[in-house]
């Protein structure tokens, strides 16, 4: 990969490095200052690891024969002068295959799932938390040659008897009718998944990529299209200047590429591929770029995007200019153009994405923490000016100030009654929350779904029973949005009444959301739809829709119920959490404010000390904020842009 692309990786990977260093500093200050908990320590340790298995991936999606493999070894490795992956004329990705760089396992590998896995009900991410189901190649790092050959099993197949593919979903009872000579056997991938792991300096960074296969595997295999791709940061969608967009490209980009858009306005992007195919030495170099531009806007017509969107490259003549050190030609290639894409589109939305979230879990906390030292800070100047104001008056005054401040402190104290009374209310509204996003009802509707399309033999039983799953799934987060609205009102019901009536500045609650979670369900519904009226639904063999459709779909649905019922039960523990600190908070300074004025009764000689201590404490209190405020500041700092010098690539779709 040239250097724009890999500084601004870089420069992403320093910025991780940053916040982690920040986000510990602020642990370490809390637990230097004692304001620290158990719930704090853990939610800033699951925040650190979550910055440490980070990664960025770059999924490729293409029919076969259009050049997938060879723009992912000129994009990314050609610094190993040869073909890393195979990629020769034909088809040559098989199945699935990510590369990666496994921080936990202390040698390279190459991981293959067999095929047969397809005829069990567990989907590949549920397969790769236990390697047992995988075979393992060790890999040779200082042998290009060695491992090229081991890259080699990807593109492996073998024969099996036709009952055997139609078993896995791999051939239809449609197709062998249609055949002029039924075949004996069909050839099939000998790998479901393949995952490939070695020390790249861009995969140690956290990059990972997605070579995916074509239209056919790509169908058999729903779980790529629901969640590996949707996953991805960025989708390469490539396509070949030879051959145009075929009926198969346009299949592909309709049902699995631009589903990975959803409401997202970047990260997905068309190249036209064997641009060199157009070169013509009959013709000036002008002519040439009219017939390249004009195979980009006929591309671009056809898909339905502009086209500034399609980046026309030669991944061969690009791997080649790197491979000679060849400037003239790499430029001619195109991959500039598209790497800067990558650089400027999809790393920076990447660090946004990662940089909110952070934002609204670490720099919420940090900001409770602010509020807690800006109302001490309050509070001490309230002290202070208390003090200040008795310096020369009588004993009966500060008989009077003490009076006063017990009167506030005991109207404090039913203040603090009713924040627990309405505590057990907001507790029982809180446990109806977490309930209706409990999994107990979602597994019953799993299974009674599932039994009802495995006795319902024709395929409008199973596709009613599909639609049936969903609807009562949605119907279910609409009464789980219904009670997360009653639980904000509450919150910020007791929220409000403690900032107004107690002057507690900064203190807005973090209210829960679901809105994540409906737009994903609802995402989710349209692919199941999709997937309902399909050809290959009716056209795969009983049996494995139903797989097919638990193993991808379903689970996926049961995991957005599991993240929210998680998040739920977090937020559940955590809403009134600062409020609670910022109530003990008054509470002890209207008890020092009381003792302080105790030990000035007993002896007017203390008042000037108290001034004086107040006043320390007044400039250690400042300097805390400070910290804190470049500890925010530090978090909040945005991923740099590097440009190269090659001209600007035109935004993603």
């Amino acid at each position: 990969m040239k250097e724009q692309f890999t500084q601004q990786l870089n420069a992403y990977s320093r910025w991780k490095d940053n916040t982690k260093r920040q986000i510990t500093a602020y642990r370490n200050w809390l637990a230097a200052h004692d304001m620290s908990s158990p719930q704090d320590d853990l939610r800033i340790y699951e925040i650190i690891d979550a910055l440490e298995s980070d990664h960025i991936t770059i999924g490729f999606a293409a029919e076969f024969s259009r050049g997938k493999t060879e723009l992912i070894n000129a994009i990314f490795f050609a610094d190993y002068k040869r073909r890393l992956l195979p990629s020769s004329a034909g088809r040559t990705t098989m199945c699935p295959t990510e590369l990666f760089y496994d921080a936990k396992v202390d040698r390279p590998y190459i991981r293959m799932l067999p095929i047969e896995t397809r005829l069990e009900d567990t989907s590949i991410s549920e397969f790769k938390q236990d390697p047992a189901h995988w075979i393992s190649i060790d890999l040779d790092i200082d042998s290009p040659q060695a491992m090229a050959e081991a890259f080699q099993e990807i593109i492996k197949t073998k024969p099996v008897p036709v009952d055997n593919a139609i078993q896995l979903g791999l051939y239809t009872r449609e197709e062998q009718e249609k055949a002029e000579v039924p075949p004996v056997s069909i050839e099939i991938p000998l790998w479901r998944h393949v995952m490939i792991s070695f020390p790249h300096p861009l995969l140690k960074q956290g990059l990972v990529i997605l070579d995916t296969p074509g239209l056919n595997a790509m169908g058999t295999e729903p779980e790529l299209t629901m969640d590996m791709l949707p996953n991805a940061q960025a989708v390469i969608f490539v396509l070949a200047a030879d051959t145009g967009a075929t009926k198969s490209d346009i299949e592909i980009w309709n049902t699995h590429a631009r589903t990975f858009r959803g409401n997202r306005q970047t990260g997905l992007i068309v190249v036209l591929n064997k641009i060199d195919t157009l070169w013509d030495e009959l013709q000036d170099e002008a002519a040439v770029q009219r017939n390249i531009d004009k195979q980009c806007s006929d591309t671009a017509n056809i898909l339905g995007v502009e086209s500034r969107n399609v980046y026309p490259v030669t991944a061969q003549k690009g791997l080649l200019a790197r491979i000679k050190n060849d400037d003239a030609l790499l430029q001619k290639s195109g991959l500039l153009a598209l790497e800067a894409t990558l650089s400027d589109e999809v790393l920076p939305a990447k660090q946004q994405l990662v940089g909110s979230n952070i934002t609204s879990r670490i720099g919420a906390m940090i900001e409770d923490t602010k509020g807690v030292l800006t109302q001490r800070l309050a509070d001490l100047q309230t002290q202070m000016d208390e003090l200040r104001s008795l310096s020369g008056k009588s004993a009966d005054v500060l008989m009077e100030t003490m009076q006063k401040l017990r009167m506030e402190q005991n109207i404090y104290q039913k203040d603090v009654e009713n924040f627990q009374t309405s505590r057990h209310v907001l507790k029982r509204q809180l446990i109806a929350l977490v309930e209706s996003l409990g999994l107990d009802s979602l597994d019953h509707l799993i299974a009674k779904t599932r039994a009802g399309m495995v006795d319902s033999w024709t395929t409008v039983g199973m596709k009613g029973g599909m639609k049936t799953f969903f609807d009562g799934a949605r119907d279910t987060m609409t009464h789980v949005n219904h009670q997360t609205e009653k639980s904000n009102a509450i919150v910020q019901s007791i929220y409000e009444r403690f900032r107004d009536e107690h002057g507690f500045s900064n203190l807005n609650p973090s209210l829960f959301a679901t809105a994540s979670y409906t737009r994903e369900l609802d995402q989710l519904y349209k692919k199941a739809e999709e997937f309902r009226n399909s050809s290959v639904t009716t056209m795969t063999e009983q049996s494995f829709v139903v797989k097919k459709f638990f193993v991808s779909m379903v689970s996926h649905a049961r995991n957005i119920f599991f993240r929210a019922n998680q998040d739920a039960e977090d937020w559940a523990g955590s809403v009134m959490r600062p409020l609670a600190a910022r109530i003990k908070e008054r509470k002890q300074q209207l008890e020092k404010r009381l003792a302080n004025l105790q030990k000035i009764k007993n002896s007017r000689e203390k008042l000037a000390e108290n001034i004086a201590l107040l006043e320390a404490q007044g400039e250690d209190l400042m300097q805390q904020l400070g910290t804190i405020n470049d500890i925010l500041k530090a978090i909040n700092t945005p991923l740099p842009t590097t440009h190269g010098p090659q001209q600007p690539a035109a935004a993603a779709i």
